[in-house]
Order: C-alpha cells, then sequence, then structure tokens
C-alpha cells in the first residue's frame, strides 16, 4: 500500500475538510452534493469526473438525480477508508465544478 493509500487519522481527515467546503466526511468516506439548474449539466458533470477518475485510477460512488449529483469516495485497498488519494480527487472535483454551474445542495 502506497503512502497515498494509508487511512488517514481523523484530525487529518479535519485538516483536509478545512480545505474543501462542502465536503464532509461520514461512514469512512468523503461525501458532496450538488444541484445543478437540469439535468443535462449535471451528466455531463459525472462525465468529467468519470474522465478524471480514470486519469487517476482512482474511483468514487457517483448517484445522479434529474438535477443533483452525490458524491461519495473512500479508498478500497484501504479497507474502505479515506486517504490523500480520497483528497485528491475531491480537490479535482472542486476544481471543475463551476465550469458546470454546479452549486451545493
Amino acid at each position: 500500500m502506497t503512502a497515498q493509500a494509508q487511512p488517514l487519522t481523523e484530525t487529518e481527515i479535519e485538516d483536509g475538510l478545512a480545505e474543501l467546503p462542502g465536503w464532509t466526511a461520514a461512514d469512512n468516506a468523503l461525501h458532496r452534493s450538488y444541484h445543478f439548474g437540469g439535468h443535462l449539466p449535471a451528466a455531463v458533470m459525472v462525465m468529467h469526473i468519470a474522465r478524471i477518475q480514470e486519469e487517476l485510477g482512482h474511483h468514487a460512488d457517483l448517484t445522479l438525480g434529474y438535477n443533483r449529483l452525490s458524491i461519495a469516495v473512500n479508498t478500497h485497498s484501504a479497507g474502505g477508508r479515506i486517504t490523500r488519494l480520497d483528497f485528491g480527487l475531491a480537490r479535482r472535483i472542486e476544481e471543475i465544478a463551476p465550469a458546470h454551474g454546479a452549486g451545493s445542495q
């Protein structure tokens, strides 16, 4: 297991969340929900996230609704715990969200 795939402590998770407004930690995963003006922008963001996930080799659970997207991410190779890999993916998602018109839910 790489250093990035080591489970983080509660303090490390809290510190990481301080840099990611709108994200929370619960049930050993990072969570975030976005809302959109309609279905197409939400679906397009899912495709953009899928491309990033393939690039990183790290994947989140994405739940697409009509005009909302919910994300949950943890690291399966770390026993389903939160790692630096999860924060890296969350930061990348935050970077692209504004271009898709994503708002907090």
